[in-house]
């Protein structure tokens, strides 16, 4: 069942239109860097898309910073809002469920499939972004500067973007958990969508209010762009740590909440 999942996901042209309109963001934003006189002098500016500037191979950790705040949890949340409610709005859940297989096996093969599309989307995210940034910027073969300034060698260069690529997908994963969860509530996968949205939404206003301070340290986006830590030297990992412990509460909860609503739910459709 698992293997049928994963097929359904990538044999969709949506899935990948999608991965293809996250790029163009990146993309954009890399040619009108070289282009124009926009980009922030190094040190200035936000802080991969100054260092870019002297190293290209900077550019994958731009690219993610530019498509994390608002284009890759919607489209993380469009997905795995579908996983459910699409299947009972196409009302083909029931006959899945009619099969020998049970409601957490075809649960556990929905997760997959979602989990299958964050970590493509992350990855391809990232590798479209250092093809785009060594070809357009400067690239440093034999290493490469760290946020703060200093030098990074090829290998630390490598390590740190490969543990920024997990950083962002397991992020990611939070979302997924809560479309996952909204999904299992509606047979629409619109408002599942929008559900897990408005959280997020939620979550990012409350997290510049000076008044909700005693809760920003919980709230599901407050970690996102804690792996830009992962560039300075020497690295800061409390918040990268927070941020991978805080993510890991949320899918445990709202996983094992999506699988009692969903093995517990009179299917109709």
């Amino acid at each position: 069942m698992i293997g049928v999942e994963l097929s359904k996901m990538f044999r969709r042209p949506r899935t990948w239109t999608t991965i293809a309109v996250l790029n163009a963001l990146p993309v954009l934003v890399a040619v009108l860097l070289r282009l124009t006189d926009l980009a922030p002098r190094p040190g200035e500016g936000p802080p991969f898309l100054s260092a870019v500037l002297t190293n290209g191979a900077l550019f994958p950790l731009a690219a993610l910073a530019i498509v994390l705040p608002l284009f890759l949890p919607i489209a993380v949340a469009v997905v795995s809002g579908d996983a459910v409610a699409g299947e009972a709005q196409a009302g083909t859940l029931r006959y899945l469920l009619a099969r020998p297989a049970g409601r957490t096996r075809l649960l556990v093969a929905k997760l997959v499939a979602v989990l299958a599309f964050v970590v493509v989307t992350v990855v391809v995210v990232a590798a479209v972004g250092f093809v785009t940034g060594t070809l357009l910027f400067d690239a440093q073969p034999v290493g490469g500067t760290s946020v703060s300034g200093t030098s990074l060698t090829q290998e630390e260069l490598a390590g740190r973007t490969l543990l920024a690529i997990g950083y962002v997908a397991v992020s990611m994963l939070g979302v997924a958990a809560f479309g996952l969860f909204f999904s299992t509530l509606t047979d629409s996968p619109l408002a599942a969508a929008l559900g897990a949205l408005a959280v997020l939404v939620t979550s990012s206003l409350l997290f510049t209010l000076d008044a909700a301070s005693p809760v920003a340290p919980y709230l599901p986006t407050r970690y996102w762009l804690a792996f830009v830590d992962l560039f300075r030297d020497p690295v800061l990992w409390r918040d990268v740590v927070r941020g991978l412990a805080l993510q890991g509460v949320y899918v445990g909860v709202l996983l094992t909440a999506a699988w009692a609503n969903f093995t517990t739910k009179d299917v109709t459709s």
